[in-house]
């Protein structure tokens, strides 16, 4: 399935400059991977200097080219500075991947309001300023890509994330008054949307959190590499937004339609289904305003409950073969019975 999911690629991304944010971990790191397979040279951006530099190992050991430049995305000047360094380095920017965020496990009244606002920054205000780089040189060249990864908690927000939430259903927005925009100045730049389901990667690890109970995503869980290649899907398609999962599809139609049936549910079990059975560390850090030291790569502690492939996601990026295998089916149905 990983293969067959590039089978109706429109544009080869063999040779393209790709930027990732966040890339040092998570489903960064698994990104930057499924692009240097894909034979692009890849821009890796984080805060983590270490795991930066093993990232750009692991690139480089697949055969592909990488440059890693250590960035808080919060800083839009930093941020502007590592474009410049990427075009000088590697060439014009053909796709830019937004991808780093951070986040605050607990009640909104515990949370403390430099905390949210750190949240916000970097995972809302993070993309803003990627996508103002990007588009500060795809624009005078009328072409490029610009993949915000989003969330099913861009739609619905959930307990305990409200700034992470918050900060989903801000890109959201933001990227549909981008995208009109972009539309009205009929530019051959594209910005795309992936919303992700609960994903196996190390935030659970250094998310900050004041809970009793060492954090997890909310299951169903799946591997950071299915939210990589719908990723790298998407950069290669022009769909304006893509959805990953079955979960997210779920989450997205019943709050659309029992918005508060949705609202009691995750009252009684959203909580919980945060909260692994085991304590949190004493000695716990978070990665908020430092990242947190570590062999951290691309995957968590959920190994055992994830994923590795969501049929759901196969099925949206393979629309015109399903569709033409339904009309072949109708049509030997119809001609069986007129032979009847």
């Amino acid at each position: 399935m990983q293969e067959a999911i590039h089978s109706e690629a429109l544009m080869s991304l063999k040779g393209s400059v790709v930027v990732i944010t966040g890339a040092s971990a998570g489903v960064g790191r698994a990104t930057a991977r499924a692009f240097a397979a894909r034979g692009a040279r890849v821009a890796l951006l984080a805060r983590g200097v270490e795991r930066l530099k093993a990232a750009r190992r692991e690139i480089e050991a697949m055969g592909a080219e990488a440059i890693d430049l250590p960035c808080d995305v919060a800083d839009a000047d930093a941020v502007e500075a590592a474009a410049g360094a990427v075009e000088a380095e590697l060439g014009p920017i053909d796709v830019w991947v937004n991808d780093a965020m951070v986040g605050v496990l607990a009640g909104f009244t515990d949370v403390e309001p430099e905390d949210f606002r750190r949240v916000t920054d970097v995972t809302y205000l993070g993309a803003v300023n990627g996508t103002r780089s990007a588009l500060a040189r795809m624009l005078p060249r009328d072409r490029g890509t610009i993949v915000q990864v989003g969330s099913a908690l861009a739609f619905r927000g959930i307990p305990l994330q409200s700034a992470y939430s918050g900060a989903k259903h801000a890109i959201e927005g933001f990227t549909e008054s981008v995208r009109s925009e972009l539309l009205y100045r009929r530019s051959g730049v594209r910005i795309a949307q992936v919303h992700l389901p609960a994903l196996n990667t190390p935030q659970f690890h250094w998310v900050k959190t004041d809970l009793p109970r060492h954090p997890m995503p909310v299951p169903p869980i799946y591997q950071p590499e299915v939210a990589a290649r719908a990723i790298v899907w998407a950069a290669e398609h022009p769909r304006r937004q893509l959805f990953v999962g079955s979960s997210t599809v779920l989450a997205v139609w019943a709050n659309r339609f029992f918005p508060g049936v949705l609202d009691r549910y995750l009252a009684l079990f959203g909580a919980e289904a945060q909260q692994a059975s085991w304590p949190v560390e004493d000695d716990r850090r978070d990665n908020l305003y430092e990242p947190v030291a570590g062999e951290h790569a691309a995957h968590g502690e959920f190994d055992h409950d994830a994923k590795t492939a969501s049929v759901q996601l196969w099925m949206t990026t393979h629309r015109r073969l399903i569709s033409g295998g339904a009309a072949l089916a109708l049509g030997a149905l119809a001609t069986a019975r007129s032979r009847r």
